[in-house]
């Protein structure tokens, strides 16, 4: 092994131009260490592990990946038992979120950073596997003196990434050793079974999600083809693609002269536009045919056996049910028909890649909806919100876009990574969008066109994968109209939009109620009890505030309660004053209103310029 003093130089030498035999994928990745992420070679940085609370975090939001890899990596982790090999699953962040390895050496392992919690991301852990992999979205080598960063020298580490359906980073699967033969070729074997494991949590990933639609299986030969195929594609009963699994079909689609399309530009597409095949074939290449009829073709000619499994549901023939909703989703409401028809919709889209505007009033609970869209599509990776209005505008590009180090007065000699690209390979959700400057939306319209995201006085872009959701309260194509809001962004962040009901239309605000007094008594590790007269002026307030207003009027009344039980004495002053068509004293003028508009409570709404529940409600509360 080279002396850390002979690395060092290496590495240097390197970042000043010269040549060096290493592979392209490692001086690469040295030089974003040295020129993207400013890392000092001399400056050696023990393995991090995050937080404990942190971890948990990560684990949780990676359940459903944990749950569905864990079979992949115990048959591999049997495959090379007695090898001294460490497992890590990392996930879109680079942190460690399953692990297998001997426990007899857990300390090593620890202190070496192949251990549950450590995180692999390039711009904290120098050149590494998992990092590399990271960016360049391929399986990789770094083995020894490889490694950056002179205290992970010793290591060798393979890695392959893995993708969702819909073709974003999910995580990255790892397989390293404390000490190894020297020559970096002993690592092959390894490269072969870490990518191949990656193609199975794949495939098993693919089954999962898409119970309902088909699924059609490829491979170049026929022995395999129902257990571990190269690559599987699913599509809906109309026969376009919905999924796919990215690592195996990237390389089919280099034989078939694709190379130049992402999995991206697969999905929506029909496939007989890949394929000499309908929606109506699929049935002829189930399990049961003999190979020979089980062979299909390619538009360019490449023949692959292929397996089709069929949907769960017949797709074509069944009448179609209510899918069932997520539980994040399902959570946000109970019997109140307007935010069912909110949720049915964010449930469809949740499962796919579009960019959604959800639009309503000031503490109706645009985070609230979005925090479940990202929980229902998975939550892969982080949820990071930004409120646009909140931050100061002199901050709000440092803070979106990060920066580098020095790169203005006053800033951090190590840089910092912007909110952009913290939500990388998860979720970025813009609050009150309208209230961003002028000036940024154009960069921002560049990370959602490129991809990419440029921190501020830095030379180079870095990539970002992320779903981006918005929401504002104004009406942005009313500021596309005067001029304060970009067209082209306003189209490319209003693919959907969800419209929020405000609080004093919702037909479930009881049960609102019950929910928050809950939350509230377990975060105060008290109970509380609302009397019937405090539960009547709750409910008969119009909450101009919405969620955010019965939430802050539950915690003072929670607070100024006695005994737990809340009386109308513990509520705050404010709800006593309500809107003059709300006090019992003009019960008369709402019935004489509505009685004028013959007793139609749709044309009361419309003269009121309320919504119809609004007259429902009032009359149900003065009755």
């Amino acid at each position: 092994m080279v002396s850390t003093l002979s690395h060092i130089r290496e590495i240097e030498r390197v970042g000043m131009g010269a040549v060096s035999p290493r592979d392209a994928p490692v001086i690469q990745s040295w030089l974003r260490c040295l020129n993207d992420y400013k890392l000092d070679p001399a400056v050696a940085q023990e393995a991090y592990i995050v937080p404990e609370l942190k971890l948990r975090e990560h684990r949780e939001q990676a359940e459903e990946l944990i749950r569905i890899g864990r079979s992949g990596l115990e048959a591999l982790f049997n495959q090379v038992a007695g090898q001294n090999y460490v497992l890590l699953l990392s996930d879109a962040r680079g942190v460690t979120v399953d692990f297998m390895g001997d426990p007899t050496f857990d300390n090593q392992l620890r202190k070496a950073g192949l251990y549950l919690g450590s995180e692999w991301s390039e711009n904290r852990a120098g050149t590494c596997a998992v990092g590399a992999c990271m960016v360049s979205g391929e399986p990789v080598i770094i083995h020894q003196d490889d490694h950056f960063d002179t205290s992970h020298i010793g290591l060798t580490c393979t890695a392959a990434p893995v993708f969702d359906t819909l073709g974003s980073l999910t995580a990255v699967l790892d397989i390293s050793q404390l000490r190894s033969p020297t020559v970096k070729t002993s690592q092959q074997l390894a490269l072969h079974l870490v990518a191949s494991t990656a193609r199975r949590i794949e495939l098993a990933n693919l089954m999962t999600r898409t119970r309902n639609d088909w699924v059609l299986r490829l491979a170049r030969s026929p022995e395999f083809l129902d257990v571990d195929p190269d690559a599987a594609i699913a599509l809906d009963g109309s026969g376009r693609i919905t999924g796919l699994t990215h690592g195996g079909f990237g390389a089919l689609a280099r034989s078939m002269n694709l190379a130049g399309l992402s999995t991206r530009d697969f999905l929506g597409q029909p496939i007989s536009q890949v394929f000499d095949i309908d929606v109506d074939d699929l049935p002829r290449f189930m399990r049961g045919r003999s190979n020979g009829e089980r062979l299909l073709q390619a538009r360019n000619g490449l023949v692959l056996f292929a397996s089709a499994v069929a949907p769960a549901v017949n797709l074509r023939s069944a009448v179609p049910a209510q899918p069932r909703l997520p539980r994040a989703l399902r959570d946000l409401s109970n019997g109140d028909a307007a935010m069912e028809r909110v949720q049915a919709r964010a449930a469809k889209l949740a499962a796919r890649d579009i960019p959604i505007l959800i639009q309503g009033e000031t503490g109706s609970g645009k985070e609230f909806l979005a925090r479940a869209i990202h929980d229902g599509c998975g939550g892969s990776g982080a949820f990071v919100a930004v409120n646009c209005a909140a931050i100061p505008e002199h901050l709000i590009e440092s803070e979106l876009f990060g920066y580098a180090p020095g790169a203005f007065t006053g800033a951090s000699q190590k840089g910092k990574r912007g909110l952009i690209e913290e939500a990388s390979g998860g979720t970025l959700f813009l609050d009150e969008i309208g209230d961003m400057p002028l000036a940024l939306q154009s960069r921002l319209l560049r990370v959602l066109s490129e991809n990419e995201v440029q921190p501020v006085g830095a030379l180079k872009a870095r990539t970002v994968r992320l779903r981006v959701l918005s929401a504002s309260h104004r009406d942005l194509a009313e500021l596309v109209r005067e001029g304060r809001f970009r067209q082209d962004l306003y189209y490319r962040l209003n693919a959907a939009t969800l419209t929020l009901p405000a609080l004093r239309e919702r037909q479930d605000l009881g049960w609102l109620v019950d929910q928050l007094l809950a939350r509230i008594e377990k975060e105060n590790g008290a109970s509380y009890r609302l009397d019937r007269a405090a539960r009547a002026v709750l409910l008969a307030h119009d909450w101009p505030g919405n969620l955010r207003e019965l939430s802050n009027a539950l915690r003072v009344a929670a607070a100024l309660s006695e005994g737990g039980v809340i009386g109308t004495d513990s509520l705050p002053d404010h709800l006593f004053a309500e809107p003059a068509a709300a006090r019992p004293g003009d019960e008369d003028a709402l019935r004489q209103a509505l009685t004028d508009c013959g007793n139609n409570v749709s044309a009361l709404a419309r003269k009121l310029g309320v919504n119809r529940s609004t007259i429902h409600r009032r009359l149900k509360r003065l009755n």
